[in-house]
């Protein structure tokens, strides 16, 4: 199939060079002539693991690349996937790039004769596919839905550091379509997945499967943190222990013959920091708003947003109990990606740390491994206010305190490294107590 994706972020360029992978001839536009040259060029303007040699295999068999020029590559595709950003403004999704998109495709076909399927892949409420879409490619294009082209909703369930290997073995493929013709599409253009479970609903259905989805796994997170938080003030538990104990229940863990089983849904059973990224705070803030304008009230995620507000101030009073008075003191931040495997500060609780930190008078060091200048960015007004290190052993040298933020691989020597008398407050659970015999030890639900 020939297909056109209008975004080049993390889900348009993933998505497009993934389809290009299966053989589809893939064209990806986006208005920067700096990300055009850097595309064709085999060099990803993200950091995801793996897409960069597969970017330049798929750039090697001449199935990818990268263009400003929408209408020009619309008359020679049969699908034209919508992958571009819908940020929340305010607890409410921003949808002026979708429609956006969404505009310009009709104003080309309304001069076209070319039959095209219109596929949305951005993350969108349940009735935007058939409701706000619809309606600005039928205004743009002067026909109505059927005439010359159709509407689907793809959604994307790609996890940052683990997006290309989610792509092309995934767990499920979820198919939403209006017309029979653009069912036919999307069967098409994923047919060579073919052991993976398609489940071909129409697009409202497709676009709550992806909200619900997210909720549902934000809201494990939001628990497990909250009953962690009670463990911290209760003291004397060891909140590792509370966890075995309840994932060994079967039926969050199965029993086979072959022994016990840990689904990945478990991890989200691991208390910490709290959700951030570019998924979860905008997916769960946009139903709860889309709730409220409906007149349901989504209680449970207003405490879901609630308890992670106020996760990265939970990390911050563990670390008062070893050090009550933070002004002065020298405290070492150890990763500012949301994540480890991603260059995405998106809602990184990293922020609300070093924020709390420098509200209380704290010196402040910070260390990622690929993420750095992007939080300066992200974060102009700590520019001046923290210093950033490249080398993480430099980072926390001097320092009488230090956080793991981030569970990145690069950390794994801490232990080797930290000084007697420091204090290390892991609310990632990536050490334990035992590794830091010189050093406190501080984690989320033991004290």
């Amino acid at each position: 199939m020939k297909i056109t994706v209008i975004g080049t972020g993390y889900v348009g360029l993933v998505s497009g060079v993934c389809l290009a992978s299966r053989g589809h001839r893939v064209v990806c536009i986006d208005l920067k002539p700096e990300i055009i040259a850097s595309l064709n060029a085999g060099r990803p303007t993200i950091f995801e693991r793996g897409l960069e040699s597969l970017l330049t295999e798929v750039r090697a068999k001449g199935l990818f690349a990268a263009s400003d020029d929408l209408h020009a590559h619309l008359a020679d595709s049969d699908v034209a996937m919508i992958a571009v950003g819908t940020p929340s403004v305010d607890g409410a999704i921003d949808l002026s790039q979708v429609l956006g998109a969404a505009t310009t495709i009709g104003s080309f076909l309304r001069h076209s004769a070319q039959p095209l399927s219109v596929i949305v892949k951005s993350t969108v409420l349940p009735g935007t596919t058939d409701g706000p879409v619809r309606s600005a490619i039928e205004q743009s294009s002067g026909k109505p839905l059927g005439q010359q082209w159709g509407l689907g909703m793809n959604p994307e369930f790609l996890r940052e550091g683990e997006a290309i290997d989610d792509f092309i073995l995934p767990d499920r493929i979820v198919l939403g379509a209006e017309d029979e013709a653009t069912r036919q599409r999307l069967r098409e253009m994923y047919a060579s997945w073919d052991t993976v479970e398609k489940i071909e609903t129409n697009t409202r259905t497709a676009e709550l499967i992806k909200y619900a989805n997210n909720a549902l796994l934000a809201t494990q997170i939001s628990a497990i943190n909250e009953i962690a938080n009670l463990a911290s003030r209760l003291g004397g538990i060891d909140f590792d222990e509370v966890v075995h104990g309840v994932t060994a229940d079967k039926r969050w863990s199965p029993l086979t013959p072959a022994g016990r089983v840990r689904p990945g849904i478990v991890d989200y059973l691991v208390p910490g920091c709290g959700f951030g990224g570019s998924c979860f705070p905008k997916d769960v803030q946009a139903l709860r708003t889309q709730g409220r304008t409906l007149n349901q009230p989504m209680q449970i995620l207003e405490a879901v947003l609630e308890v992670n507000a106020q996760q990265p101030g939970e990390i911050i009073r563990l670390l008062r109990q070893a050090l009550p008075v933070l002004e002065g003191r020298p405290v070492t931040v150890l990763g500012l990606a949301f994540k480890p495997g991603t260059d995405d500060v998106r809602e990184s609780a990293s922020a609300g740390m070093i924020h709390d930190l420098l509200a209380a008078g704290a010196r402040v060091t910070a260390h990622d491994p690929i993420a750095g200048e992007h939080f300066l960015r992200a974060n102009p007004g700590l520019a001046e206010q923290i210093r950033l290190e490249d080398d993480w052993q430099q980072a926390i040298s001097g320092a009488e305190a230090i956080i793991v933020a981030t569970r990145w691989p690069q950390y794994a020597d801490l232990p080797a490294h930290t000084q007697p008398g420091q204090i290390i407050v892991d609310p990632r659970h990536m050490f334990a107590a035992a590794d830091f015999k010189p050093a406190r030890y501080l984690t989320v639900g033991s004290t």
